[in-house]
């Protein structure tokens, strides 16, 4: 595939992820098609952040290949996938934040309201908001999707819970009496600075806290996949799996 190459999975990737994916070359109908050129080409498509028309024919079909990307994404299965790949032991630190992605025009119209579709207007212009849970290691193991103008600690509650973890980091944008409580009725610490204007400090470790550079690096690294960078998805159930995807790629590197 020449040029392609550098964008194609290798062996070994693919094959932790076959395990985890319904149909196979043995399968008849459409659920036992190539699936490894159909992850290759979904995969091209978020690296390059190219319109699925540009995909290139060596791929398939673009339509074909952006209705079964559809597909997938309404039956979970991409997100599937990287529970499959996110096993991290290091159940040490868990730390929370978010990070505003720009949104192209294009992505606005789908059929729902902006708000139901993750969009809204920040700063930035339209926007949507990915919120993120990373662990020590680095690899994020939740997320979910605002619209860009939306707040960082009302979203904190859904990306702990049910996660184990001895200290929870976060910057101050999450400092909340209602978060702290939540951290410690999990029995973890919570490592995150207190705002100005609190009435009552608490102690915070500094050296702890320098960890949250884990999840910085995180949010880069995803971004390096271009269809991440900026939303092109109409819908927030395509674009989360894109990022779902992404993150994904971030285990099994």
């Amino acid at each position: 595939m020449g040029v392609l190459d550098r964008l194609i999975l290798r062996d070994e990737q693919w094959e932790r992820i076959s395990h985890h994916i319904i149909g196979d070359e043995r399968t008849r109908g459409s659920s036992g098609r190539d699936n490894r050129m159909f992850m290759e080409a979904v995969l091209w498509i978020v690296r390059t952040g190219s319109p699925w028309r540009d995909l290139p024919e060596v791929f398939g079909e673009w339509n074909s290949v952006f209705r079964l990307f559809s597909r997938w994404s309404r039956k979970g299965i991409w997100w599937r996938i990287f529970e499959a790949m996110a096993d991290d032991p290091d159940f040490g630190y868990l730390i929370v934040d978010s990070t505003i992605i720009r949104a192209h025009q294009h992505a606005a119209g789908a059929k729902k309201g902006p708000e139901d579709q993750a969009l809204g207007r920040s700063r930035g212009g339209l926007s949507t908001k990915i919120h993120m849970a990373v662990r020590g290691l680095g690899c994020p193991v939740r997320f979910t999707l605002t619209a860009g103008q939306k707040g960082d600690a009302p979203q904190a509650d859904a990306l702990i819970e049910g996660l184990t973890a001895g200290f929870i980091m976060a910057d101050t944008a999450y400092d909340s009496d209602h978060l702290r409580n939540a951290i410690a009725d999990k029995g973890a610490v919570a490592v995150i600075p207190n705002n100005p204007s609190r009435a009552q400090k608490y102690p915070l470790d500094k050296h702890l806290y320098a960890q949250r550079h884990l999840i910085e690096c995180c949010f880069s690294k995803l971004k390096q996949f271009r269809r991440v960078a900026t939303r092109f998805e109409k819908t927030a159930e395509n674009y989360l799996a894109v990022v779902t995807i992404a993150a994904t790629m971030l285990w099994i590197r």
